[in-house]
């Protein structure tokens, strides 16, 4: 039996853990199904990267995907960021979008749901760090990007690097999607030193806390694969 299909069974079993993703746009919808105003700022509950995965081998034990982040009202207030911060900021969102693009290709060449997952995550991700892009006016570098191409030449070379190294098999596109969740983990903490905006250390601390499961779910597919 293929993973997916051992996976589907298991989600199906159990009950989809429920992850909160900070999210802005034009219209959007709020958590009753409904239609929200423009340009208002809230939390939507979605299973992004949420539930249980059944163990590869039949053991019964899930990978544990929850999100990491918490579902909440709304973003905090706005703040103060320095230019330095601001900078960082918008690296952020290339992070995000590499997380992204890379699990998508990967979900599309390896037997492995994890990427599919994570790569919804991701998107839901790159949106809460363009909602403080737009509240202190820095420039979204991702705007317009196509899947695998960036801003920040060193962001391109260490997707390039990657995805050549996830192409050579499922081992190795797991060892790659670690190694991003080790760098955004790295990134946040140094990014969260000294940063006193209310709604920037909202979405970072859920950011971060999202890379640790995100972490914690590719060493347990390594470890069995």
């Amino acid at each position: 039996m293929k993973r997916n299909v051992k996976v589907a069974t298991a989600i199906t079993a159990g009950a989809l853990a429920i992850a909160g993703v900070l999210a802005v746009g034009p219209v959007t919808a709020d958590s009753g199904g409904g239609r929200s105003t423009p340009d208002r700022t809230i939390a939507q509950s979605l299973t992004a990267d949420g539930g249980q995965y059944a163990h590869r081998h039949g053991h019964g034990m899930g990978d544990g995907l929850g999100d990491g982040t918490c579902i909440r009202s709304g973003l905090a207030e706005q703040g103060t960021l320095t230019a330095a911060q601001k900078t960082t900021l918008a690296s952020m969102a290339e992070e995000e979008k590499l997380a992204h693009d890379l699990y998508t290709v990967f979900a599309d060449r390896h037997d492995a749901r994890i990427f599919e997952r994570i790569a919804a995550a991701e998107t839901h991700h790159l949106t809460a760090v363009r909602t403080l892009l737009d509240r202190y006016d820095v420039t979204d570098p991702t705007t317009g990007k196509a899947t695998g191409d960036f801003t920040d030449p060193t962001v391109q070379a260490t997707y390039d690097r990657l995805l050549k190294q996830g192409e050579v098999s499922l081992n190795e596109a797991l060892n790659a999607g670690r190694t991003v969740e080790t760098e955004d983990i790295a990134a946040l903490t140094a990014a969260l030193s000294g940063l006193t905006a209310p709604d920037a250390r909202q979405v970072y601390t859920n950011l971060l806390a999202a890379s640790e499961r995100h972490h914690a779910a590719f060493e347990r597919w390594i470890a069995t694969e």
